[in-house]
């Protein structure tokens, strides 16, 4: 590859057989990041290291910064304070910007991009051109067969289904071997079970690839899934970082609970750790006596009792849904139903009155004012 000797933002090692040399997984960091358009903060102080090797989704709602973010990393944005690095290689600052090509990073954006004049193999090898074409002819050819299209890398893109596009787009920005790669929303134009198909394999190709992964969605399942740390962001701003898991039990306020699942929201107001409400008490360590608050209970908190052995309510809608059946509550002194998920098998016979009664670690507590 004729340009590696002038890269100096990623580490590159040589391959045996002369084959391309594979980009080490770089470390990508953000040092209080931010950046404006005109009078608007897209990206305001942003402090995010990302080790090599790890993927992280950010997850936020539409026009809260992420693309933004993604750009700034990619070289196709300068910051206006902070600065960027990767592996401790300072690759943008104000006024000091190193363009993308030489940062060894890789980018897959929302559409697919293919060129529909060139063949799956030359849309691949179109960001191989600094290689002599019969080694980039092998490396494309790899890279298709690594996304499964090894059959169709003389066909035209208008050939293959969006699903197989999206493949040979994967293909195309993993070829190169980029130390790190940034894909802004790159499932968003498939049907869900495509969506569920292509991200999986998109998984195995950045595990197998061992690149540095930075993926932007506002599809909480999809963050969930394929993140090994998740970053929610809100209106140009680091709200949480963590663990799927961490980050699914433990939100920082109630905007991010609402991310992950439809929630259950009922008013009442802290005394002695517990918040009163028309459900019963519930623990809310925490909040100061008289402190007003929004008890967040997720559908799968809900259990069935016998009458008498909880909250009485009574069943109003019942709706099929594969495996589980939503059901709604009605509760006195509620003004809106409560809303249920339950395994088809543990749902009793319904009639008359029932009690209702719910999972601890499925209930969340927080201030009012964090709604």
């Amino acid at each position: 590859m004729s340009d590696v000797k002038g890269r100096d933002s990623v580490t590159l090692r040589r391959a045996p057989g002369g084959r391309t040399p594979a980009a080490i997984a770089a470390q990508l960091t953000f040092e209080h990041v931010t950046h404006r358009y005109g009078t608007i903060e897209a990206v305001a102080d942003i402090s995010l290291d990302i080790a090599p090797g790890e993927i992280v989704c950010l997850l936020g709602r539409s026009g809260c910064g992420k693309t933004t973010l993604l750009r700034l990393a990619a070289g196709v944005e300068e910051p206006v304070a902070g600065r960027i690095l990767i592996d401790g290689r300072e690759v943008a600052r104000a006024g000091n910007l190193l363009p993308p090509e030489p940062r060894g990073v890789g980018l897959k954006f929302q559409e697919f991009a293919l060129f529909p004049h060139l063949t799956n193999l030359e849309n691949v090898m179109f960001g191989l051109r600094a290689m002599p074409r019969a080694d980039a002819e092998k490396e494309a050819r790899f890279a298709l067969a690594r996304v499964g299209l090894a059959e169709y890398a003389g066909a035209y893109p208008h050939m293959l289904s969006g699903g197989e596009q999206q493949r040979v787009a994967l293909a195309r920005a993993v070829a190169p071997r980029p130390s790190v790669l940034l894909m802004d929303e790159p499932f968003s134009g498939l049907d869900r079970r495509l969506r569920e198909e292509v991200r999986e394999e998109t998984l195995n190709v950045l595990r197998e690839s061992r690149v540095t992964g930075v993926i932007v969605t506002h599809d909480a399942e999809e963050a969930l899934r394929m993140g090994d740390r998740i970053a929610v962001m809100r209106a140009g701003r680091l709200v949480q970082v963590g663990t799927p898991e961490d980050v699914y039990a433990r939100p920082k306020d109630l905007l991010v609970a609402r991310f992950f699942c439809e929630l259950n929201e009922v008013a009442g107001v802290a005394r002695g750790g517990l918040v009163d409400t028309p459900l019963g008490r519930f623990a809310a360590p925490g909040l100061p006596e008289g402190q007003a608050a929004i008890v967040a209970i997720r559908p799968e908190a809900i259990r069935i009792r016998a009458a008498g052995k909880g909250v009485p309510a009574h069943v109003t809608e019942r709706h099929f849904l594969g495996h589980v059946d939503l059901l709604e509550f009605a509760v006195e002194g509620l003004e809106k139903p409560l809303q249920g998920r339950l395994l088809r098998d543990s749902i009793p016979d319904v009639n008359g009155e029932i009690a209702i009664a719910f999972d601890p670690a499925e209930v969340l507590v927080f201030a009012s004012s964090e709604a």
